[in-house]
């Protein structure tokens, strides 16, 4: 088949043939024998070639000599075909070794060029089956005019009206995909249905139906549709469903309510036994009652909550290690752990020196006497001491002053570095709270390591808080470089008994005046090497805040009241009194 349509045959167009009819561009038929471009007579009739294109002159029906066969048969007829797409070749391309003169486009309208004297030949006469001169398909008024170039080529009213006609039958053989939203949707699947399809499918539109006519309208919505019922084991599973939901609602909301309103699980009594357990910071009404489970003080901690909000002072309870008993009511547990009796903290007292401390660790967890206390010498630096520690070579114990008063969890089985970071940890936090920086630079001092030092020998010397600001006033007064009454000696016994490990009031002045040791402050100037014990909040806030009254002197005449003089002579009229009161006189 060609391009367009017509084959090689000697067949005329069928009429149903898209362009029959057609009576071409310029309206005018050729008469029957005539051609169809002009008064000659067509060499074949029924060449569908030459009735391809309107207005062209006629192709040229001389055939090329041998000579200008081989002059232009350079051009094979393929070009023809290729161009327009012909799958077959032209059974005349090869008749009497000549080929028709066209160039593969449309005409030009000039004839081709022929040997002088040459006479025409027919290159199809003497083809077997070829066309019959007499009979002319074309020529008549209802023939197809010739076809149009592929750019203006535009479907006849009759190949439009069949081409509908061949979509109105696909469309009909087609299963309706139409949706009318005003019609009722019936359940298809087979679960609801009950259809006894085994494939679980329903009838549709496509499908055949001995009841219907065939017509559009009965596949639309002319066919009478059935009602189906629901297969009852849909309805059961429903059923079963519902109920489980509901059951699970009902258990759901009881659980609730018991949570709510029902009395929680709780022990009855006092209970019996003993049990260590360790509050932390921080722990609120659920983290108690959680952890007073854990160790079977308690059965539940709704009762244990519960008990703490109906005691007035539930809500004092604090950090620590209590001693209490197993199975108790929640009730009788709150009562014991607001009693001071049942606490069994580690308590260090203000003003305590380490070595004390260490001693105390030791007797709590009961280890052989001197172990906390090497403990905390070989493991100092891994303890968390802050970046301002000295590490002056003359500190005695880099920890003193970091052992912060406090109460401490420090139960049976735990380790001793435990307890002395934990204590320091809690120094650290203390210590950031106040401004230590700012008060070393206001009294000239050599960082907040200082400071602390000024807080222990005040904490060391003093008795009250009014004590303790006067204290720290004589500590700067006497560190002033233009002491001269005491030439920037601090002379604090305190100092002195701290580098015996004493605590002696009378100390003679031989030995006081000759020890050499750094931290004697009557021999050397300006402060001890570092802390001489662990102040209190108390102790250090007063030495950031010191009176402003020039008190220089200070001294205890019954260790119960401390009297502040500003002169030598004031000093000196009560240190015979004290000396009378001593014996010493």
């Amino acid at each position: 088949m060609t391009e367009y349509g017509r084959g090689p045959g000697s067949e005329p167009w069928h009429p149903e043939d898209p362009l029959y009819g057609d009576q071409g561009w310029g309206g005018q038929q050729a008469a029957h024998g005539q051609g169809q471009y002009g008064d000659q007579q067509q060499s074949y009739p029924q060449d569908p070639y030459a009735q391809q294109y309107q207005n062209h002159q006629q192709y040229p029906q001389q055939p090329y000599d041998q000579q200008q066969h081989q002059q232009y048969g350079q051009q094979p007829q393929q070009n023809h075909q290729q161009q327009y797409g012909a799958p077959q070749q032209d059974p005349y391309a090869q008749q009497q070794g000549a080929q028709p003169q066209y160039n593969g486009g449309w005409d030009t309208g000039q004839q081709t060029a022929m040997p002088y004297g040459a006479e025409p030949q027919d290159p199809y006469a003497q083809q077997p089956g070829g066309y019959d001169a007499t009979q002319d398909y074309y020529g008549t008024p209802e023939a197809y005019p010739p076809p149009q170039p592929p750019g203006r080529r535009e479907a006849a009213p009759e190949q439009q009206q069949h081409q509908q006609h061949q979509q109105q039958e696909q469309h009909q053989q087609q299963p309706s995909t139409d949706w009318d939203p005003d019609e009722p949707q019936e359940e298809t699947h087979p679960f609801f249905t009950g259809a006894d399809d085994p494939a679980g499918r329903e009838p549709r539109d496509g499908d055949e139906d001995p009841d219907d006519d065939g017509s559009r309208a009965s596949r639309r919505g002319g066919k009478t549709k059935k009602k189906k019922s629901r297969s009852g084991c849909a309805c059961l599973v429903v059923s079963v469903v519902l109920l489980g939901g509901l059951g699970g609602v009902s258990y759901v909301g009881y659980t609730f309510w018991k949570k709510q309103f029902g009395a929680p699980a709780d022990f009855a009594g006092t209970g019996s036994g003993e049990v260590e357990v360790e509050i932390p910071e921080g722990s609120l009404g659920y983290d108690i009652a959680n952890i007073l489970r854990k160790k079977g003080v308690i059965k539940s901690s709704d009762a244990f909550v519960a008990a703490q909000n109906d005691n007035p002072k539930g809500k004092l309870l604090q950090a620590g290690v209590y001693l209490l008993k197993k199975e108790m009511s929640a009730a009788s547990a709150i009562d014991l752990m607001l009693d001071p009796k049942s606490q069994n903290a580690f308590v260090i007292p203000e003003g305590t020196r380490n070595v004390r401390v260490y001693e105390m660790i030791d007797k709590r967890l009961e280890l052989k006497e001197g172990t906390t206390a090497k403990v905390a010498k070989t493991k100092a630096e891994s303890l968390g001491l802050p970046d301002w520690a000295d590490d002056n070579p003359d500190v005695k114990d880099p920890l003193e002053g970091f052992l912060y008063p406090a109460a401490y969890p420090v139960p049976k089985g735990s380790k001793p570095e435990d307890a002395l970071q934990r204590m320091v940890k809690r120094a650290n936090k203390e210590y950031e709270n106040v401004d230590l920086e700012a008060t070393a630079k206001k009294y000239n001092l050599d960082g907040p390591w200082q400071v602390l030092t000024v807080a222990s020998l005040v904490q060391a010397e003093g008795l009250t808080h009014d004590d303790f600001r006067k204290m720290a006033e004589v500590v700067y007064n006497r560190l002033e470089p233009d002491n001269t009454i005491t030439n920037r000696k601090l002379e604090f016994d305190s100092a002195f008994n701290y580098l015996k490990n004493q605590s002696k009031i009378t100390i003679g002045s031989k030995e006081i005046r000759t020890n050499p040791d750094p931290y004697n402050t009557y021999y050397h100037k300006g402060l001890p090497p570092g802390p001489i014990s662990n102040p209190g909040m108390d102790a250090l806030k007063a030495s950031l805040n010191p009176t402003t009254n020039g008190w220089m002197f200070f001294i205890s005449l019954d260790g119960k009241k401390t009297d502040f003089t500003k002169t030598v002579e004031e000093h000196e009229k009560l240190n015979e009194k004290w000396k009378e009161q001593q014996g010493l006189g």
